[in-house]
C-alpha cells in the first residue's frame, strides 16, 4: 500500500477586508485547507475574502466569497453570517458540496471540440 506523504496545498489566497481578527483567519485558513485538500482533488486554485462591515446596525456584518477553480471548473460560494466563526463554517459547508460536485462532475461524452479559431485541434489531411 502506498500513500502520498507530499500533498501539495492548495494555491488558495486568504484576504480579509475590515477589522477582521487574526484568530478568525486562522480559523478560516484552517477550515479551508481541510476541504481543499481532500483525496480525489484536482489541483485548486483562487482566492477566499473574508470582509467585516464597518457598520454596527448590519444584521450579517460578516460575509465571506470564495472564487476557486477546482481542476477546468469554476466554484464560487458566498456566505452572510453574524460572526466570524458562523460565516466560516457556512463557507466551508457550501465549499465542500460544491467542490465535490466539481470533482466528481464528468462531461465525457456531452462536450464537443473547440473549432480551431478557439484554441481546439486541427486536423491536417495529408493524401498519400
Amino acid at each position: 500500500m502506498t500513500t502520498e506523504s507530499t500533498r501539495q496545498a492548495p494555491l488558495v489566497g486568504l484576504r480579509s477586508e475590515g477589522s477582521v481578527d487574526e484568530a478568525t483567519l486562522a480559523y478560516a485558513r484552517t477550515k479551508i485547507d481541510a476541504v481543499l485538500t481532500r483525496p480525489g482533488l484536482p489541483a485548486v486554485t483562487g482566492e477566499v475574502r473574508i470582509t467585516r462591515a464597518a457598520a454596527h446596525h448590519v444584521g450579517h456584518p460578516w460575509s465571506a466569497t470564495a472564487d476557486l477553480r477546482v481542476g477546468q471548473r469554476q466554484v464560487v460560494a458566498t456566505a452572510e453570517e453574524a460572526t466570524g466563526t458562523e460565516v466560516v463554517d457556512r463557507l466551508q459547508d457550501r465549499l465542500r458540496r460544491q467542490t465535490g460536485k466539481a470533482a466528481h462532475t464528468r462531461d465525457a461524452g456531452r462536450s464537443t471540440t473547440a473549432p480551431p479559431w478557439r484554441g481546439g485541434a486541427t486536423q491536417d489531411h495529408v493524401n498519400p
